[in-house]
Parts: structure tokens; C-alpha cells; sequence
């Protein structure tokens, strides 16, 4: 006899409150820097003050994440909705998985772009973190360009991320979305549907004759 306890259990509903804190929090973080950026590229006369508030927000960001991917390995998470194809779960989940790393690379770029040009990684003041490249023009130009190429991805992965969640959120209404809230999770309709004809199926064998 096979025991409730040694009966696998079913995938959670909702992500740990780790991660959902983690997600939103890191998500005003990043829209918040992409406004940073846009400002830094727009305004000589803010770019002081607004590049003391980029790097800063970058060093956390990086903490964070670091955090977050130890936390997404250490527990299990929702599993997709059974609307999604085979190749979109795996397109998901691919994306899933780029996007924590863009949210490494690009701190990290930016940190060696600055190294690199000899400035001061300055996180609160009296606390700079250490340079990880020599100062060298040539780093300096690549980490540059590396780092601005990164941002223009990430920010177009955000944008393409954005529109699936209102997508499911909205208009599939597949618990996706509800997963990483702290609202009761929308029924997947594709569930019940095949819930009920299995049911059905289970019914119209139980009712027939034997020959």
C-alpha cells in the first residue's frame, strides 16, 4: 500500500513568498534603472547625480539576484499552464533562465567598464567595491560597448516579458500570473476541461454492458 507520505506532492501554486518579494522588488529596481539610463543618455547636467544612484542600484540589484537564483534552485516552483505547447514551456523557461543572467552580466559590465576607466565603484559613501579589471582603454571601450549592447536586450526582454504576463494575466487567465502574486490562483480552465472529460470518459466506460 502506497502511503500519503511516501506520495510525491503535488507542484505548489504560487511561488515562495521569497521569490515573490524578490521578483516585485527586484522589478521596481529595474524599471527604475532603465529610467536611470535614459536619463544618463539624455541629461549631461543630472548624469552626476544619476550615475551616484546607477551604481549603487546596480551593486544591489546583483546581491539580489545572487540571492534569488540560490532560492529558485532550493525550492520547487508552479508548474506551466496545460495550455502551453511543449515548445513555449521550453521557451519560457529558457527565457526565464537568460534574463537572471542578464541580470549578472549587466552589473558586472558595468562594474568592469568602471574599473576599467580608474573611477571609483562608490556604493554608499566610504565604501567602494573593488576594481575587477586593470585600468586599460581598451577594457574600458569593450566593457562600454558590452554593457550598453546588454541593456538594449535586457530592456527588450523585459518589454516582450511584460506583455506575456498581461497576456496571461488578462486574456489566457491561466494562473500564470497569479503565481507570482499574493492573489488566489486563477483557475486553468484547460485543466478542468481535461479534468472533465476524463471524468466523462471514466463515466460512459463504467456504464456499458459487457458483450
Amino acid at each position: 500500500m502506497v502511503t500519503n507520505k511516501n506520495r510525491p506532492s503535488s507542484p505548489p501554486t504560487h511561488f515562495n513568498a521569497t521569490a515573490r518579494i524578490l521578483h516585485w522588488l527586484m522589478a521596481s529596481m529595474i524599471l527604475t534603472m532603465i529610467f536611470v539610463g535614459l536619463g544618463m543618455m539624455t541629461s549631461l547636467r543630472w548624469r552626476p547625480w544619476l550615475l551616484d544612484l546607477h551604481i549603487p542600484l546596480g551593486a544591489a540589484i546583483l546581491l539580489l539576484v545572487i540571492i534569488r537564483f540560490i532560492n529558485r534552485l532550493s525550492y520547487r516552483v508552479p508548474k506551466m499552464p496545460a495550455t502551453m505547447a511543449g515548445f513555449q514551456e521550453k521557451a519560457a523557461t529558457g527565457l526565464h533562465w537568460i534574463m537572471y543572467g542578464m541580470m549578472v552580466a549587466l552589473p558586472l559590465t558595468g562594474w568592469a567598464q568602471l574599473s576599467a576607466a580608474g573611477f571609483p565603484v562608490k556604493v554608499v559613501p566610504g565604501v567602494n567595491l573593488p576594481p575587477i579589471l586593470p585600468e586599460n582603454p581598451f577594457f574600458f571601450a569593450l566593457m562600454h560597448d558590452a554593457h550598453k549592447v546588454l541593456a538594449w536586450l535586457f530592456f527588450l526582454m523585459i518589454v516582450g516579458h511584460i506583455s506575456a504576463a498581461l497576456l496571461h494575466a488578462w486574456v489566457y487567465r491561466d494562473g500564470l500570473f497569479s503565481s507570482i502574486t499574493w492573489t488566489r490562483k486563477t483557475t486553468d480552465r484547460s485543466e478542468n476541461i481535461l479534468h472533465d472529460r476524463q471524468n466523462s470518459d471514466e463515466i460512459n466506460v463504467g456504464n456499458k454492458e459487457p458483450m
